[in-house]
C-alpha cells in the first residue's frame, strides 16, 4: 500500500510538474510573440517612415519654407530690366514655388548680354504662325554682367512646358562653338546660382543642365565635360556654404525696381536695328523652344 501511495505521490509530482513547465513554456511563448510583435510592428513603421521620406523627396514635395517671390530682393550686381510683356518672350503667367534652377548657353558665339537681352525682347513683335517663343531670367555676359529680363514669380519659355512652370533659367554667354564660358561668366554664374539657392531654399542638387531635363546639348560644354559639371555643383556648394554662414554679402534692391537698367533700355532703342542681324543668329538660341 505504501508503494503505490508512494508511487501515485511520485506520478502527481511529476504531472504537476510538467503542468508547471508547461505553463512556462506557454508564458515564454507568449511573451516572445508580444516582443515580435512589437518589434514587427517598430520596423514595419521605421520602414514605412523611411520609404515615405524617399518617396516625398524623389517627388520633391518635402515641404520646404513658404517662399513669396514677387518679394525677393535682387542683390545690386543684378540688373533687372525686365522683357515687356508679351506673349512669346514674357507671357507673365504666375509661378508659385521654384524647384529647380537650370543652366542654358546661348549656342550664338561671340554675342553680348544684351545682344541676346535684345533679341529675347524683340520677340515681341513677330506676327504670322511661324512666330518663335523664347525667353530666360538671368542672362550672364562674356565679362559676367548679369541682366534679369523676368521677374522670379514668372515663367520663362527656357525648357520645356513642364519644367517651365516651376523653375528658373540661366543663359550664358560663351566666345567659341564649343560653348565653354570665360572665367568671368562661371565665377558670375557661381555666384548667381548660390544666391538664387540661398534665396529660394534650394541646393546644389536642383540645379540642373538644360540636357538633364530634356536631352538637348545645352549648356554644350557641360554636357561634353562631366567633369566640369560636377566641380562647377562643387563650387555652388562652396558658395552656398559661404551664404548660410556670412548671410548677404551686398546690398539689395527690391525685386521689381528698374530704375538701375534705364541706360541698357536706352541703348536697346539705338542699337536695335545695329543689332538685327546678330539678332537673327540669336535664333540658335538652345531655349527657343517651349514646347
Amino acid at each position: 500500500m505504501n508503494r503505490d501511495n508512494e508511487r501515485y505521490e511520485d506520478l502527481e509530482m511529476r504531472r504537476r510538474s510538467r503542468i508547471r513547465r508547461q505553463k512556462r513554456m506557454k508564458r515564454q511563448r507568449r511573451r516572445a510573440r508580444i516582443l515580435f510583435g512589437l518589434f514587427s510592428a517598430f520596423l514595419a513603421l521605421l520602414t514605412g517612415a523611411v520609404l515615405g521620406a524617399l518617396s516625398l523627396y524623389m517627388e520633391g514635395r518635402i515641404e520646404r519654407r513658404a517662399i513669396d517671390l514677387s518679394a525677393l530682393v535682387a542683390p545690386d550686381w543684378i540688373t533687372q530690366d525686365f522683357f515687356e510683356v508679351n506673349p512669346y518672350s514674357r507671357p507673365g503667367t504666375k509661378m508659385n514655388r521654384i524647384n529647380e534652377i537650370i543652366i542654358h548657353y546661348v549656342a550664338n558665339p561671340g554675342t553680348t548680354a544684351k545682344q541676346n537681352w535684345n533679341y529675347f525682347n524683340n520677340l515681341k513683335d513677330q506676327k504670322g504662325d511661324k512666330a518663335t517663343s523664347a525667353s530666360s531670367h538671368f542672362i550672364i555676359g562674356l565679362d559676367g554682367e548679369i541682366l534679369q529680363g523676368i521677374p522670379l514669380d514668372e515663367i520663362a519659355y527656357s525648357t520645356s512646358k513642364e519644367k517651365n512652370l516651376d523653375s528658373v533659367s540661366i543663359e550664358n554667354c560663351h566666345p567659341g562653338e564649343e560653348g565653354k564660358f570665360t572665367d568671368d561668366t562661371y565665377a558670375s554664374l557661381v555666384k548667381l546660382t548660390s544666391w538664387l539657392c540661398w534665396e529660394l531654399d534650394l541646393t546644389e542638387k536642383d540645379v540642373i543642365r538644360h540636357y538633364d531635363a530634356t536631352g538637348k546639348d545645352c549648356p554644350r560644354y557641360y554636357v561634353a565635360h562631366e567633369d566640369e559639371w560636377n566641380a562647377f555643383l562643387k563650387d555652388v556648394k562652396a558658395a552656398l556654404k559661404e551664404l548660410n554662414k556670412n548671410g548677404r554679402p551686398d546690398s539689395q534692391k527690391t525685386g521689381t525696381d528698374n530704375s538701375e537698367s534705364e541706360n541698357l533700355k536706352s541703348d536697346n532703342s539705338d542699337n536695335s536695328k545695329k543689332s538685327t542681324g546678330q539678332n537673327e543668329n540669336a535664333g540658335n538660341l538652345e531655349t527657343m523652344k517651349a514646347e
